[in-house]
């Protein structure tokens, strides 16, 4: 099923099986993560238990099912400064909201309970996530978006009304999760600082 490691802080990371089944029988396979995500400020995320340990060279990213690989990064830190991130994968072609609720990552915050929000019907807004990376892999805003998020950076979603991709999507998405809590500035840098 999976093995729990411990990084360098003790902080535990669970590895899961490498295959995730969608509902109509099409499986998607963890694609290889970049070994490390970069903040500004000289921030440098591991991702510890989450990267495929194996680099076969027989396997190339053609014969893998296409999957979107996900960091959701809290809006809390941890004890050391650094940025909770936490990495998933899922399948293209479902709501951004569903996907995690099923990867348990936190969604509504102080908004969890059932009659202070809407359940996925886009009326409440408090599903809303900031984008920092792969837009270009989510849907065009809907009307209720565009109403609710109208006095909100363009580039904030609800989770409720996102679909990632199509079902042959590939790519990585990093989303700041509850946006409007967050107590920390952090930018994502796409390459890694210089190392010494």
């Amino acid at each position: 099923m999976g093995s729990l490691q411990l990084n360098s802080y003790g902080l535990a990371s669970l590895r899961v099986s490498t295959k995730f089944n969608k509902k109509n029988n099409t499986t998607c396979n963890i694609m290889k993560w970049p070994k490390r995500l970069s903040f500004s400020g000289g921030t440098t995320i591991k991702a510890v238990g989450t990267i495929p340990d194996s680099t076969d060279s027989e396997t190339t990213e053609s014969e893998e099912p296409p999957a979107v690989n996900f960091a959701f990064v809290s809006s809390v830190l941890l004890p050391d400064g650094t940025p909770d991130v936490h990495f998933r994968t899922a399948c293209g072609g479902q709501k951004l909201r569903d996907i995690m609720l099923d990867s348990n990552i936190e969604l509504y915050g102080p908004y969890s309970r059932p009659l202070l929000n809407c359940a996925g019907g886009g009326t409440c807004a408090t599903c809303m996530v900031e984008v920092v990376e792969g837009k270009e892999l989510l849907s065009p805003r809907t009307e209720k978006e565009k109403e609710k998020l109208k006095r909100n950076p363009k580039n904030w979603r609800l989770a409720c009304q996102t679909m990632v991709g199509k079902a042959d999507s590939r790519g990585l998405v990093v989303i700041q999760q509850l946006p409007e809590w967050k107590g920390h500035e952090w930018n994502y840098d796409k390459e890694p600082p210089p190392q010494p």
